[in-house]
């Protein structure tokens, strides 16, 4: 098929529009039919930016000269209709532009006669977009214009040069995202590409990022770095900043206020971004995070974006940007952060509940697995918590634990432990203790008198605007004279509030407070025990010296082998003691056995047979410490061991509920029905 190029010129309102159009010998004047016409012509306008739309204007007012091209076709100007809700956004993607949504509901709905654009990228960037609205103009008969012709999607010829110019388009935005990408990463090598500065940082004009000359606002970035090594998690630091209401210095980027400091509540997501930040360590860096398409939302465009490792990104400049901490600060944050996630590799944060070794446990049957805690609460009776190793149960379905150790035993064992090792270093943890309060004081004292600072000159150039207005112009002067008494209301609850704070919390500590922190490092198991330490507090100090504790129960018996590896490399190891259900898992049961026969054949009585066993050093097999008479009652019986049992002794079988009964108490004839359980 040839084709003839047409020039002409036509003139749309006071701009003139050249209109070059390439007909096809002999269907040039076929595809537009009447009831083309009796349909609605659109006209699509789109501009890629808003910053497009502001520079470059010429473009923008070319594609609402198309109306006239729809006129000079024989479309009636009420039938003609100009869809422009997608200025300033990219053809890249259809789920945020509400304009070429429109254009396809109506093109569906068989309402479109013509679709008109000034080139057909104005209407699609992306394959799919673009060949969706193909598809949908040829099963409605809508044609497509631009600044070429006029295209008929049901002709083969027509179809085949659109799907050539969608896929020009396609690869035009591609190329022009490659060259930008490029320009960039080049720069950012350089370190001359401008990037966002976080909290604590400003931009000079030349171009220069320095830290932030606010006084104020440097104490607290350096604040939320203290108090993060200090507590160790992202949620204490935001408790401590909103319980000693400290507020983030953040600079407004855009709007009428861009470079003003304001002073704004302190959340999970903005301190996250500054302990991640890598230039307050002094790093320049880019290319720090990339898209995976599974991530992103649809109509989101800024969604998706996953964080490289810090070996991935693509440009790390270290030394080139004012730094707050060294590098190895930082990289310690990171690791102590990803240790805070709740992941199998890890021990994660210290949480609110009891199992103290949670996150520390190895398991040493199946080659050092973490193991999990289980919280229960058994019938009447409190809550409790063991550690369990279910690593084969859930990777190669045995229905079966590799181990089972009660908590509190194993607690008991590791806090008894760690007591032990730490005692040596009582006196140095209170002058570290004393140290790090008053210092803690220090910056807290220093951040109220910078609020004070700072609402008194607010008061004071309050007053200086008022004094300079004319006092005539009560039009100005009364809403002066309200905005200075403002100012100085808060200068007044500062200055009570920092008052209370001085008063409860002095910049040094008393006597009395150093004395009761030396008593306390003294006496550490009173620390441990008492009520205001609470199980995250405990927990804390556990990871703070110990790295992993490995066990391993042997065989079937009470007894735990224990391993704790100490921060710092060190091995101990030991053996811990658990509860166990039956006397005959008990690893020095043949020992038993022969005591209490042996105490029966000399005649002892079932209370003194179990006062002996308890002075031999002899436990039972379950959580308490001492032999009873009814559990050498039992075990007698089962032994076959004759032994005298005072009137009232009941056996060990005792784990029955309300309204239970053995079968020997139902058949004797004394026994009556009531609650509880009856011993003959």
């Amino acid at each position: 098929m040839c084709w003839q190029p047409e020039l002409r010129w036509q003139r749309a309102g006071a701009v003139v529009v050249n209109v070059t159009t390439c007909r096809p010998w002999g269907q040039s004047e076929g595809k537009i039919r009447p009831e083309h016409c009796d349909l609605a012509a659109v006209v699509y306008v789109r501009q890629s930016s808003k910053q497009q739309v502001l520079d470059h204007g010429e473009s923008t007012r070319l594609q609402y000269a198309l109306v006239e091209r729809a006129v000079a076709l024989g479309w009636a100007r009420s039938k003609v209709v100009v869809i422009d809700d997608d200025l300033g956004r990219s053809a890249a993607i259809a789920d945020c532009r509400p304009g070429f949504a429109k254009l396809v509901t109506e093109v569906t709905m068989g309402r479109v006669g013509i679709v008109l654009g000034i080139e057909m990228s104005r209407l699609a960037r992306t394959g799919r977009d673009w060949h969706q609205l193909l598809e949908l103009c040829s099963l409605s008969g809508a044609l497509l214009a631009d600044a070429d012709g006029v295209y008929d999607p049901g002709f083969y010829n027509d179809r085949l040069l659109l799907g050539l110019k969608g896929t020009m388009g396609e690869a035009e935005l591609y190329l022009i995202r490659q060259r930008m990408a490029s320009g960039r990463l080049a720069k950012a090598e350089r370190g001359e590409l401008a990037i966002p500065v976080p909290i604590g940082y400003v931009r000079r004009s030349s171009g220069e990022v320095v830290v932030d000359p606010d006084s104020q606002a440097r104490t607290v970035v350096r604040l939320a770095f203290d108090t993060f090594d200090r507590l160790g998690t992202l949620n204490a630091v935001l408790r401590y900043f909103v319980d000693h209401g400290v507020r983030l210095p953040v600079r407004a980027h855009s709007g009428l206020e861009k470079g003003e400091l304001q002073w704004r509540r302190p959340s999970r997501e903005t301190l996250q971004i500054m302990l991640h930040n890598p230039i307050y360590a002094g790093y320049y860096a880019y290319g720090r995070r990339r898209v995976d398409p599974r991530r992103k939302m649809p109509g989101r465009p800024s969604t998706g974006r996953v964080v490289r490792a810090m070996d991935e990104w693509l440009v790390a400049l270290p030394d080139r940007m004012p730094a707050y901490i060294t590098a190895e600060r930082y990289e310690a944050n990171l690791a102590r952060m990803a240790a805070n996630r709740q992941i199998a590799e890890s021990p994660d944060a210290p949480r609110a509940g009891p199992a103290l070794l949670a996150g520390l446990l190895r398991c040493g049957l199946c080659g050092g697995h973490r193991m999990t805690v289980r919280y229960h609460t058994p019938t009447g009776g409190s809550p409790a918590h063991s550690y369990v190793c279910g690593y084969d149960n859930a990777n190669y379905g045995t229905g079966e634990v590799c181990q089972h150790i009660a908590g509190p035993a194993l607690d008991r064992y590791v806090t008894t432990q760690l007591l032990d090792a730490v005692a040596p270093a009582a006196l140095e943890v209170s002058v570290q203790a004393a140290g790090q309060a008053e210092a803690e004081r220090a910056t807290l004292d220093t951040l109220w008198r910078q609020r004070l600072e700072r609402a008194r000159y607010a008061a004071d150039r309050a007053r200086r605007q008022y004094q300079l207005a004319e006092p005539e112009n009560r039009l100005v002067t009364r809403q002066l004279e309200t905005d200075w008494e403002a100012t100085l209301a808060q200068v007044d609850h500062l200055d009570v509030e920092y008052r209370r704070f001085t008063e409860t919390q002095p910049l040094t500590l008393t006597a009395r407070e150093r004395d009761a922190i030396r008593t306390l490092a003294n006496d550490l198991p009173a620390v441990w025990r008492a009520p205001t330490t609470t199980a995250t507090e405990r927990k804390e100090l556990l990871r703070t010296v110990i790295d992993t504790i490995t066990v391993a129960v042997v065989g079937d018996s009470e007894r735990v082998d224990v391993t704790i590896t100490w921060a710092g490399g060190h091995h101990t190891t030991g053996q811990a003691v658990r509860p166990v259900a039956r006397l005959d898992q008990l690893s020095y049961y043949p020992q038993l056995v022969r005591r209490v026969t042996e105490l029966a054949d000399r005649g002892l009585s079932s209370r003194q047979i179990a006062d002996q066993l308890n002075t031999d050093g002899l436990r039972p097999p379950k959580r308490t410490n001492r032999f009873g008479p009814g559990q050498i009652l039992t075990l007698t019986r089962r032994l076959g061991v004759r032994a005298h049992h005072p009137r009232g002794t009941c056996t060990a079988l005792t784990d029955r509920g309300p309204g239970q009964w053995s079968v020997a108490e139902l058949s004797s004839p004394s026994t009556s029905i009531t609650k509880g359980r009856r011993c003959t």
